[in-house]
């Protein structure tokens, strides 16, 4: 005799749902267990290696700091082929080998700046432009001082129209650097130099508008006679 079907509650649904589903989940572990443990073993190095990595990426960023402190008496006092090569028989490597060795980390990405510096000095405006625009560090002063030494490079080859607006770019980096009025007023030069005269307005007078104290908003006035 047929007996009437129980009709199953809610509940049992859900839980006949998760034992089928814990036994597929099973099941595919059971028939894929290689592949899983091969997964989470690639995981495993994967972390190491990442943690491997900051602790290896720290010790060489404190190691080109004691380096750049090292050089840096060389590069203040204006010896900079000193600077950038070092001192025989001393400790002191040198910016080039410092950017060459450690040129990843933070410490060797503000080297390349005083390296570029450093070449721009002497006169080597090529070797300057490629390691300004190599930098690629966190730190805002120094970015900013890539793009101005990217626009010096320009004006220098009266590429006016570049290198202002790579000017243009370094005031933008950030708003309390002490050298963005005359990042603005060397902009606004080029701009002038390329008969770009709106653009030169613009940024003379933000020079009036926005460091109405700093040395150069006292030169405004002068190349905005200029644009008129």
């Amino acid at each position: 005799m047929l007996t009437k079907k129980k009709k199953l509650s809610k509940k049992a649904i859900k839980e006949d749902k998760l034992v089928e589903l814990y036994y597929k989940a099973y099941g595919y572990f059971d028939d894929n267990k290689s592949q899983v443990f091969t997964y989470a073993g690639v995981l495993v190095i994967v972390i190491l290696a990442a943690i491997w990595y900051v602790n290896h990426n720290n010790q060489e960023n404190k190691a080109a700091a004691i380096q750049l402190a090292a050089v840096m008496n060389y590069y203040d006092n204006g010896a900079y082929l000193e600077a950038i090569e070092g001192q025989a028989g001393t400790n002191v490597i040198g910016l080039k080998k410092i950017v060459d060795q450690y040129g990843s980390t933070e410490n060797g990405e503000t080297a390349k700046i005083y390296l570029a510096n450093s070449y721009n000095r002497l006169g080597k405006l090529d070797l300057a432009f490629k390691y300004y625009k190599d930098y690629d560090g966190s730190i805002s002063m120094y970015e900013a001082a890539s793009y101005a030494g990217q626009a010096g490079y320009y004006a220098d080859k009266k590429e006016y129209n570049k290198a202002a607006d790579l000017y243009i770019k370094a005031s933008r980096v950030s708003s309390d650097n002490v050298l963005n009025a005359d990042y603005l007023l060397r902009a606004g030069i080029n701009y002038l130099a390329a008969n770009e005269k709106n653009e030169a307005k613009n940024a003379l007078e933000k020079i009036k508008k926005d460091y109405d104290t700093s040395p150069e908003a006292r030169q405004v006035n002068q190349y905005l006679a200029q644009v008129d």
